[in-house]
């Protein structure tokens, strides 16, 4: 009787980190009930916190009680770590789960002090506090050291490792997979006007730019393996991309703004719309 002898690395798998080999020999799938509410919870929640706060203004709420925008803020907060936690569930590369409880517990634990933080401002703002102005320059903080009430910077730091570590498991051997289908380019523009958003009125460019890069330095890197982005991985990429371009053009717009070149003398100069609505449009209606 013949002996059949299976030589291992001829017909088996070659392995690229576990499951994500196994993965990339079957055709990914674009995730678009995920990538929708993902966007759409940004869009209602986030983005569209301070226009409800423009219909519902904070004068028809008591000082001591939150604003419609607040309950939007919390909704966010509960939403957004479930949905994350369903984005690392579907990624086709293993990721620590100790290191992803960690992200979501400091992006909760942080976005909460930003939470007050926020409203805070948002009732400085009805008490006479010119957002456009430094701490310092503001009639009612003329004595006040601080030179920013919040910094939420550090609250955006595990939301953005959680989609990096996402993006490191969404490559494919599959070179048809290059293509995104027409929902996901549908979904590209809602999506990177969201992160300008988060971009500018975050302050959060430094955190932004440095994701951005190291995602580009992992597609040249696979690229070298044989290995291209999917079409979950070319989503996140092209809304990126869109949102830099989307950044950019808001920053050469208001380039030659002085009052806002006070409030921001740093070498990265990224203006919050929010500062834009109290100098130009709050004040002239």
């Amino acid at each position: 009787m013949p002996i059949v002898r299976r030589v291992e690395g001829t017909d088996g798998f070659k392995k690229h980190g576990g499951r994500e080999t196994e993965s990339s020999l079957k055709k990914p799938q674009f995730h678009l009930d995920l990538w929708f509410y993902f966007t759409m919870q940004n869009w209602v929640l986030d983005f569209g916190r301070p226009i409800v706060m423009i219909i519902l203004p904070l004068e028809w709420f008591p000082l001591n009680k939150p604003s419609a925008g607040d309950y939007f803020h919390m909704a966010h907060n509960i939403i957004t770590p479930f949905l994350l936690l369903k984005l690392i569930d579907r990624s086709p590369k293993t990721l620590p789960r100790s290191a992803v409880y960690v992200c979501i517990i400091t992006f909760v634990m942080g976005a909460s002090i930003h939470l007050v933080g926020d409203s805070i401002n948002h009732r400085l703002i009805l008490s006479g506090y010119q957002l456009h102005l430094s701490v310092r320059e503001n009639p009612i903080f003329k004595n006040l050291k601080p030179a920013s009430l919040d910094c939420p910077f550090f609250t955006y730091v595990p939301f953005f490792l959680i989609l990096f570590l996402y993006f490191t498991g969404c490559f494919t051997h599959i070179k048809e997979e290059k293509k995104m289908p027409l929902s996901a380019w549908l979904l590209v523009g809602p999506s990177a006007v969201y992160y300008w958003y988060l971009v500018t009125e975050g302050q959060i460019f430094i955190l932004y730019i440095f994701t951005y890069f190291a995602m580009t330095a992992t597609v040249m890197h696979q690229k070298g393996k044989g290995f291209v982005p999917d079409s979950n991985g070319l989503f996140l990429l092209c809304s990126f991309s869109l949102a830099l371009g989307l950044v950019s053009i808001w920053v050469a717009c208001l380039w030659n703004d002085n009052i806002l070149r006070r409030k921001y003398p740093g070498v990265i100069y990224v203006p919050e719309p929010w500062a834009f609505y109290t100098l130009h449009i709050k004040d002239s209606q």
